[in-house]
């Protein structure tokens, strides 16, 4: 923290920190004027509960008119700042007039202290306790600018004399009195250089990473654009040289050009799969909520396992409950379930089946894939779920991985409000387990 006892703020910050630090004085004038008037009506309440008492108390007929004038002039003072309030509001900027308001306020708390405890006692050894705490509530609960530390210091010494002065208190002591508040008054000069300082760190801090966050946010944006548009150009290219792959399928070729088509088809396949995974992990990254629409889960994953039994026949549903609901996003959570079934399927042999579970464990819906396939590595575990981890291994039959698919699944299941997790043994098969919470 660089702290700015003998020294004024950069100008960098300055103009955005006072209207901040003015902002906040403004409240505190408003909270502070509305607890002194609640305290000034208390003791106004007291007067009349306890007459006989407080009535015969020392220097009663002043202590009774300095009250009126507390509970006569600090309104003004709460509903002057919180006009201030609303108004800074509107416009965010401080004006002149305001810091001259705030700098009033605190002449007026600190007086109203220090005289209530000089009629009070007639010794001024005695009030400067009180002195002290308004010294301390002043430094700690406003912010002024070095310049206006320096000017309240001297208006703070002004009155503490005038009040000594009124006091009739003899040479000596006066000198005495002097002395401390000449000590207190070097430590409120310290302590509010040193709220200001820390304070305004604080702010520096908050505006960087405001600052940060918008440069985040564009970059990210630009991120966005970038794949948006790499997206929409390199399909076409990819569709027209499927679209020429299967035409010259449609004519007499030999065997090696089919292999050379079949090739490039699976090519095109391939791209067309990473251009989706990379988009998915951009539209996943701004994902912090989406809607949802309660779903019978029987119906859900039997839909989807009929879509890929038409492609493997090796893909099957068991389900051990009749009806159970969840709330499902049904653009989202399909990708989650055809992620979780093509991953099986790449690790596991032809012959192998691939199974679907279903079932309800007290509030919560287990859904389970499991295959019987190689397995996945004890090392590569902790990193499944981690994107561009480098986890993403080249399946049976040499497809390959972009490495951002199972990233893109614990994203949708945890905006679903649920977890998924893994266990698998080398050379058993895997099951991927996804915990939902359940829609009754």
């Amino acid at each position: 923290m660089e702290t700015h006892f003998f020294t004024k703020l950069s100008p960098k910050y300055s103009t955005a920190y006072r209207n901040y630090y003015t902002y906040q004085n403004l409240q505190g004038v408003r909270t502070a004027s509305f607890i002194f008037l609640t305290l000034s009506i208390v003791i106004r309440i007291l007067y009349h509960v306890f007459p006989e008492s407080l009535t015969k108390a020392q220097n009663f007929p002043e202590f009774n008119f300095i009250n009126w004038i507390f509970i006569a002039v600090t309104p003004l003072f709460y509903l002057v700042s919180h006009l201030l309030v609303v108004n800074m509001r509107k416009t965010k900027r401080a004006t002149a007039g305001m810091a001259l308001f705030i700098f009033v306020f605190a002449l007026y708390i600190i007086c109203c202290g220090m005289y209530s405890s000089f009629i009070s006692t007639s010794d001024p050894s005695n009030a400067l306790t009180l002195y002290l705490i308004a010294l301390s509530i002043v430094s700690v609960m406003f912010v002024f600018e070095y310049h206006e530390t320096i000017v309240l210091l001297i208006g703070i010494e002004m009155l503490f004399t005038m009040m000594l002065f009124h006091a009739q208190v003899g040479a000596t002591e006066m000198t005495h009195n002097q002395m401390i508040s000449a000590i207190l008054l070097a430590g409120f000069y310290l302590t509010s250089r040193y709220f200001f300082s820390y304070k305004a760190s604080y702010y520096g801090q908050i505006v960087e990473i405001r600052q940060k966050n918008q440069e985040i946010e564009k970059a990210n944006n630009f991120k966005n654009q970038v794949l948006g548009t790499v997206a929409h150009d390199l399909r076409n290219p990819i569709a027209a040289v499927e679209s020429l792959a299967m035409m010259m399928e449609l004519e007499d070729i030999d065997q090696d050009t089919q292999e050379n088509l079949t090739m490039m088809r699976e090519s095109c396949v391939k791209a067309r799969t990473i251009i989706d995974d990379l988009l998915d992990a951009a539209r996943n990254d701004n994902m912090n909520a989406f809607d949802t629409t309660r779903t019978e889960l029987n119906k859900c994953l039997q839909d989807i396992v009929t879509t890929w039994k038409i492609q493997q026949s090796n893909v099957v549903f068991i389900s051990d409950v009749k009806a159970v609901y969840a709330m499902i996003n049904h653009e989202k959570f399909p990708r989650v379930m055809d992620n979780l079934i093509s991953n099986a399927l790449k690790f596991s042999k032809d012959t192998d089946n691939v199974e679907v579970h279903l079932k309800r464990e007290n509030s919560n819906i287990i859904i389970a894939v499991k295959d019987r396939g190689l397995g996945i590595p004890k090392d590569l575990i902790p990193k499944l779920f981690v994107r561009f981890s480098g986890a993403g291994r080249t399946g049976l039959k040499g497809e390959q991985s972009t490495g951002i698919g199972l990233s893109i699944v614990k994203d949708i299941v945890e905006n679903h409000g649920g977890k998924i997790s893994v266990n698998s043994v080398e050379g058993e098969g895997s099951t991927f387990t996804i915990s939902l919470p359940v829609a009754d």
